[in-house]
């Protein structure tokens, strides 16, 4: 089973990100769940948010305590919480930020794979907003291999329509691109 926590902001899509990859595996014949986890918290408060994939049925049904991945939606969140709490031995962290790994080294010190990707200027770039849900799933896809890019579009283009699904497509495939991901 393949376990991603999503750590972000209200209203940068950290939820859809979850809820998109769960489709999209569930379209590729496999079993998958997402789920947010908050409370009454406003737009701009940090958000968390879970998806389970797996070839065969999941049972469980709580929080990912112990994520195979966890996704950076803000960079500000670094200093904020412990992403890596929990992170399976193998495990990896995404980060969106326009750092070096270096520089993210220097100040976070992770002992797990990194994996960086400057979404918020990919998803300007071909969105003409800063809205990196979409974008940062094309570096989880690659830092998996669980989707390839097309097998996402289906969902993309249900949720967002055929212009802006297009949009986002793009900038799914840009950051699957640019993804880099040190040991």
């Amino acid at each position: 089973m393949l376990e991603i926590r999503f750590h972000g902001r209200g209203g940068q899509g950290a939820v859809t990100s979850a809820e998109l990859i769960a489709t999209a595996a569930i379209g590729k014949g496999k079993f998958a769940q997402a789920f947010p986890s908050f409370g009454p918290e406003r737009r701009g408060a940090p958000v968390v948010a879970f998806c389970r994939v797996d070839d065969k049925k999941i049972l469980i049904r709580a929080k990912v305590y112990e994520p195979d991945v966890v996704v950076i939606l803000d960079p500000g969140l670094l200093t904020l919480i412990n992403p890596v709490e929990g992170l399976k031995d193998n495990g990896i962290i995404i980060i969106n930020t326009r750092k070096s790994y270096e520089e993210i080294m220097d100040s976070c010190h992770f002992s797990c794979r990194v994996g960086i990707v400057n979404a918020d200027q990919i998803a300007r770039e071909e969105l003409g907003r800063v809205i990196v849900n979409t974008t940062m799933l094309g570096a989880v896809m690659k830092a998996t291999g669980l989707l390839e890019v097309d097998d996402i579009r289906e969902a993309m283009l249900n949720r967002f329509g055929p212009k802006l699904g297009e949009k986002n497509m793009k900038a799914l495939a840009r950051a699957y691109n640019e993804l880099t991901i040190k040991e």
